[in-house]
């Protein structure tokens, strides 16, 4: 088995949302239960979860949903007190806690609930030996989740503010696979109460077109 794991980023206020936005009811769970459940299903060992803001009910909620998989030993908490910084601080907390034998790891946005089915396998299918990163695109838009070689984690832990790795990935020119997704489920994420109420209604649609 690859050493790859996955990193689902849950640490974030949901301002925008007005607070709690990973806890909001999603199919009889919490929204989170999309990331988790992609992550679950990728091809890893274990799958890193932040907390920060509203960490007591996130933990809460993703260890129900990891106990309810009979999975619970794969699933590891990553405190991240700095949340408030950005984006950025979630990501460096996640990756400095990886086991350093790790070949690369899936970041995952906590509020991005729709991953279409089988896109994680085939972002490991297309890390070659020559690939440094693989993303998912749709309608020429890179998407997540992205899977990142362990040789890009020191440029990670550079990053500073409210923003991910798009740009290092971006960089890397040849070196990022990209690969086409069967829907846009890998741009969807949930940022207004507005947009949750309509998921249901556009993952349906997404799964007729395919």
């Amino acid at each position: 088995m690859r050493r790859l794991e996955a990193i689902v980023l849950a640490a974030g206020a949901g301002a925008r949302f007005g607070g709690g936005k990973l806890l909001a009811p999603w199919r009889g769970g919490a929204l989170l239960d999309g990331a988790l459940a992609s992550a679950f299903a990728a091809p890893v060992r274990r799958i890193a979860l932040t907390v920060g803001a509203h960490a007591e009910g996130v933990v809460a909620a993703a260890e129900a949903f990891a106990s309810r998989r009979g999975e619970r030993d794969r699933l590891v908490i990553v405190s991240t007190p700095d949340w408030a910084l950005g984006l950025s601080a979630s990501l460096k907390r996640a990756v400095a806690g990886l086991a350093s034998e790790v070949e690369a790891a899936f970041v995952f946005l906590g509020d991005m609930p729709l991953i279409p089915p089988g896109v994680p396998a085939a972002l490991a299918e297309a890390l070659t030996p020559d690939v440094e990163a693989a993303v998912p695109v749709f309608d020429s838009l890179i998407g997540h989740p992205a899977l990142i070689r362990a040789s890009v984690f020191p440029a990670i832990m550079g990053l500073e503010g409210d923003r991910g790795a798009r740009s290092l990935l971006e960089a890397l020119g040849p070196r990022l696979a990209r690969v086409e997704a069967p829907d846009a489920g890998v741009l969807f994420d949930v940022d207004t109460k507005g947009v949750l109420a309509q998921a249901d209604s556009w993952a349906g649609q997404a799964a007729e077109a395919r």
